[in-house]
């Protein structure tokens, strides 16, 4: 009997057994069990398989980022990884060394004008198309409102909104030639609900989930499904100044339903599912992954949670 297993290389739950199904319905008569697998194998891959297709992460070396790169790779796409740093390109190149996968690294300042265009000609040149198009850059200097300077508010804007907007826009005509694609960008549990010192963080991720809905009406024509991911709560080095000390542990522990913070694991498969055939119907649209936040809070008294866990 063929089960689902945990891999611990995915960290969410994978059909491990495929392959073998494969191999082992060759040998031996051919047994409804072994015609059951392989049917199902076939189903899912038509669905959810990304062979055949190029995926550019931009911001991709990042916690989330090679995350989700990894994932698209094993479900079959050549992925090309943007950063902004080399030293988080060679350490995503070396992770996928590691487990087998074809890597591609571009490094790029998308602060910069200029960099959108560039950075869409060197992928696109890779092999000759971009089918899907990630945007998990992201910038964040949190201070609150009366302290902040222009230059922050500069610096967070071009990087979280100005270059997702113009990433899109020369990503776009490569897409429409190849007759589609697909755009996801990653906004923010903060586009609906905002914290002290993250106003301009907040305010450009707000800017992309409405982005989102703008860029999958103009470009239905041309078959190109644009959606946004708005994680929750991530757990990763870059918002550790947010949760790593007794009180916001406890704060957090207890504000989110589920109990703890996301892992950029977690937001894998959501991806997965809108670069994959079976979103094919599905544009502009926001999905948000915050382990319950949205649902509301409890006002009934009840036994407060220890705290998260903390590496």
């Amino acid at each position: 009997m063929f089960t689902l297993e945990f891999s611990s290389a995915l960290r969410y739950p994978v059909a491990v057994s495929v392959k073998d199904a494969y191999v082992e319905s060759l040998r031996g008569p051919v047994t409804q069990e072994k015609m059951k697998v392989i049917a199902m194998s076939e189903y899912l891959s038509s669905l959810f398989s990304l062979d055949g297709k190029t995926a550019l992460i931009a911001g991709g070396a990042g916690a989330i980022g090679r995350e989700v790169a990894a994932g698209f790779a094993k479900a079959g796409a050549d992925v090309i990884v943007h950063d902004l740093s080399k030293e988080r390109l060679d350490d995503v190149e070396a992770s996928f060394a590691r487990d087998g996968l074809a890597f591609t690294g571009l490094q790029a300042d998308l602060s910069k004008p200029s960099a959108a265009d560039e950075l869409v000609e060197q992928a696109a040149a890779v092999n000759g198309r971009i089918d899907i198009l990630v945007n998990l850059q992201g910038a964040n200097r949190r201070k609150p409102i009366v302290e902040v300077a222009e230059e922050d508010y500069d610096l967070i804007a071009n990087v979280n909104l100005k270059s997702v907007y113009f990433l899109s826009k020369a990503v776009h005509p490569v897409m429409k030639k190849a007759g589609g694609g697909r755009i996801i960008h990653f906004s923010s549990l903060s586009a609906n609900v905002s914290f002290d010192t993250i106003s301009v963080y907040a305010a450009t991720k707000a800017a992309v989930t409405s982005l989102t809905r703008s860029q999958a009406h103009e470009w239905a024509d041309d078959n190109i499904q644009v959606n946004s991911i708005e994680p929750g709560f991530v757990q990763t080095e870059f918002t550790k100044p947010l949760w790593d000390d007794d009180y916001r542990a406890e704060w957090f522990a207890n504000f989110i339903p589920q109990g703890r913070l996301a892992r950029p694991e977690d937001m894998v498969t959501t991806a997965l599912y809108l670069a994959a055939p079976a979103t094919r119907y599905l544009t502009g649209q926001n999905i948000v992954i915050d382990g319950g936040v949205m649902t509301g809070a409890s006002w009934v008294e009840q036994p407060r949670r220890p705290g998260i866990e903390r590496d």
